[in-house]
């Protein structure tokens, strides 16, 4: 074997040696990525050496010393020695090794590896992955490949720096990038030094996408304080399909079954999406009875232009969501609906059918209340709507609304309605202002079946109605520059009139299916009926004077927007929902509404219904939102509905409410963050939902803990628990979902480690 001694220039001469022996410049720090390898193979690329001290054969042998360095493509090996063998395409290296291979970094005592194959192995090291910046340290490295490396009595952890907060040890751990998984053996799970869970196997995801497998247990309480025991396992089964099976123990109930799937997808005639959520408990311990719930919605096209869907909801029995249910929305939900609809739209129309069915969940306190006790709607067996418009038709735009429905209802009258809605209107719109001159006609047949009640018998007949209406709305807009908060903008004033007539139609012997009055606010009141649904025409010949104005920055933006608005009645409104007497107002109460952010960190909206004739507010509603950094907002709301009167009896129903609203995130520290919500009824001097809690974000890991109150029934309220410890990149442990809770309680809640996703 021949011998040559380096010359000073060694490098200039390593560049003449060969052709596939050419030199470098030496690096000894970690590279950043802009100077780490593309991930993309070149299985070509030459293998560029050099040294201080180079000896050998060119082509068979090398042997490299002193400041070491070797490059092939995705691949660099710097050590204080080195041999390289050419024919078998591999690097043996000692001393101060490092490698930067395919992206990651490894650090060690010896490394053997072959080039070509990415086979080899490296003792005592550490290395750093570039696909979520990950470490750890170990006995040995197997390089199985270049996408998979398997680690012997080594760590991990995607915290930073030589003590991580947390990792977990393992007696072999393979890291495969090409199937975005990480798979140990026995393993324990360090946080802080101390071991907090240990289990025979565990995977999970490098990039943190989703995959197969158990989650974490989770510990926590049911609705009426009861322990329970989750443990979910996952089946990650395509992109765009999951399932999730939650097995669970509840102590004095019994084992619970639960799954949960989602889906969505193409086909040719288009997408489709859906999810469905099952819970069954058979022989709850207590009610001794089976328990099951059911949630299911789909929408899937069927051809261009045509749906279909269903949405399923449906519960074992009234105290369901009183017993099981862990969030406000899902215990204060009592009317649960089952739907098949289809869809079908042209160019200008569109045609529904659907069929709709109601389970309504009593409130176990109603048969002592009568107030508490929900009315159950009336069933769609079937419903057929067809829209269809056109607009600017020499200069007209009209619409044609009409329905076709079927009702059903095990104690009340039933029948069958059908209506038609035909209108015309003529936008006249100039640069500052509008005129809308509208003509419709609401034609209505009802077939009635026969019905008995008490002692009254009603036989089979059907009723006719046709109602014309008129309206005339329109408004102008004014502009002038100003200044709001030392920013240029753009103040506009809009006053509206909007004018309505309706004759009187005699409706007391027509059946109310679907009708209630509409909620008055801003968008009632410029609307032709006063009343939602189609069993009640409300005669009108009244008047809506409103104005508008709003503060517009220069991108157009709109930074405040303030309005009123009242309606003035030129007649008595004669028809009513049920049989008594007309309203003589004349005029309504006045509606004031102010929203906007008034600054980058301050937002309002607020909104208040005054009587002026009684000089009694009926309703405000009033939220004050605060949000000067991310991370950092505070919620005060105030929400209050004075009691309706009882026209019958001359009294006062009590249904109204004074609640106080009061939420934030916000930070006590640079970690540490508290969480809270207060939601109260002045009236009742209760708590209706209370929330407080802490988050510590540790960089690599946030723990929250926390508890929570609400009510679940007139006369039931659940408290319970929550902790959750959150490892970056690994998985959660704790009791309770508490990252759902929050967002759910604290409107503008952000994620601490918003970032992360695993």
């Amino acid at each position: 074997m021949s011998r040559f001694k380096a010359p000073p220039n060694a490098h200039r001469w390593a560049f003449a040696f060969t052709a596939l022996v050419t030199a470098t410049t030496s690096h000894a720090q970690t590279p950043s990525k802009q100077q780490r390898p593309q991930h993309v193979t070149d299985k070509d690329a030459p293998t560029i050496v050099q040294a201080e001290d180079i000896t050998g054969r060119p082509d068979r042998e090398l042997n490299l010393d002193r400041n070491v360095e070797l490059v092939r493509d995705k691949t660099r090996v710097m050590a204080d020695i080195a041999c390289f063998r050419q024919i078998e395409d591999e690097v043996e290296a000692q001393g101060h090794v490092r490698i930067w291979r395919y992206g990651d970094y490894y650090t060690g005592d010896e490394v053997k590896l072959n080039l070509e194959s990415g086979k080899g192995y490296m003792l005592n090291p550490t290395y750093k992955l570039e696909l979520n910046q990950a470490q750890g340290k170990a006995n040995r490295i197997n390089f199985i490949n270049e996408d998979e490396a398997v680690v012997i009595d080594g760590t991990y952890s995607t915290c930073q720096g030589p003590n991580p907060d947390w990792y977990l040890k393992s007696s072999t751990l393979t890291l495969d990038s090409g199937r975005d998984v990480g798979v140990a053996g026995k393993t324990v799970v360090y946080f802080k030094g101390v071991p907090l869970i240990g289990t025979p196997a565990l995977s999970f995801s490098l990039s943190g996408a989703r995959r197969s497998g158990w989650l974490p247990a989770i510990p926590g309480f049911g609705s009426k304080g009861r322990a329970e025991l989750t443990v979910p396992y996952y089946f990650n089964i395509a992109p765009n399909r999951d399932l999730t099976l939650f097995p669970r123990l509840i102590a004095r109930r019994g084992f619970q079954l639960g799954a949960h799937g989602r889906y969505i997808g193409e086909t040719d005639a288009g997408s489709y999406a859906g999810d469905t959520f099952i819970e069954y408990l058979p022989n709850d311990s207590q009610a001794h009875k089976d328990r099951w719930m059911i949630n299911s919605n789909h929408t899937q096209a069927i051809a261009k232009d045509w749906t279909f869907g269903w949405n399923a909801r449906a519960a074992s029995d009234n105290n369901y969501p009183n017993d099981f249910s862990k969030t406000v929305s899902g215990s204060a939900e009592r009317q649960l609906l089952r739907e098949l609809r289809s869809d079908y739209r042209g160019e200008y129309w569109s045609l529904s059918a659907r069929v709709q069915k109601y389970q309504v969940l009593q409130d176990p306190a109603s048969d002592k209340d009568p107030s508490l006790f929900v009315t159950r709607p009336y069933d769609r067996l079937p419903a057929i709507n067809f829209h269809a418009a056109r607009y600017d038709v020499a200069g007209f735009d009209w619409t044609v609304d009409s329905e076709l429905t079927s009702f059903w209802h095990p104690t009340s009258i039933r029948g069958s309605r059908f209506v038609a809605i035909p209108q015309l209107s003529y936008p006249i719109i100039g640069p500052s202002f509008f005129i809308t001159p509208k003509i419709q006609l609401h034609a209505s047949a009802y077939q009635l079946d026969a019905h008995t009640e008490g002692t009254t018998h009603t036989p089979e007949h059907s009723l006719t109605r046709a109602v014309p209406t008129m309206s005339l709305d329109s408004g102008l807009v004014f502009e002038r520059d100003t200044s709001m908060f030392g920013r240029a903008a753009t103040q506009t004033l809009e006053p509206r009139l909007f004018y309505v007539k309706t004759p009187y139609h005699d409706q007391k012997d027509f059946p109310n299916f679907d009708t209630a009055a509409s909620t008055f606010n801003f968008s009632q009141i410029f609307s032709e009926n006063r009343f939602v649904g189609s069993d009640r025409i409300g005669d009108a010949n009244q008047v809506t004077a409103a104005i508008v104005s709003r503060f517009l920055e220069e991108s157009g933006a709109e930074r405040l927007r303030l309005a009123f608005g009242q309606r003035f009645y030129f007649a008595d409104q004669r028809v009513q929902l049920d049989a008594s007497t007309s309203t003589k107002d004349a005029k309504s109460d006045m509606l004031l509404a102010a929203q906007g952010r008034i600054s980058d960190a301050w937002g309002v909206d607020s909104a208040v219904q005054y009587n002026p004739s009684d000089k009694h507010v009926v309703s405000s509603n009033f939220m004050l939102n605060y949000m000067p950094a991310p991370k950092k907002v505070a919620n005060l709301g105030y929400r209050y509905l004075r009691d309706t009167f009882n026209s019958t009896t001359g009294t006062r129903n009590n249904d109204g409410f004074r609640n106080v609203d009061l939420s934030s995130q916000w930070p006590l520290s640079q970690r540490l963050f508290g969480v809270g919500r207060i939601s109260y009824s002045l009236k009742d001097k209760k708590i209706l939902e209370g929330l407080m809690g802490l988050e510590y974000n540790g960089d690599c890991w946030v723990f929250r803990m926390g508890a929570q109150r609400f009510v679940t029934t007139a006369k039931q309220a659940s408290t319970s628990t929550f902790f959750q410890l959150e490892l970056n990149g690994l998985s959660k442990f704790g009791i309770g979902n508490s990252l759902e809770t929050l967002r759910n309680s604290i409107p503008g809640y952000q994620r601490l480690n918003d970032g992360n996703r695993h």
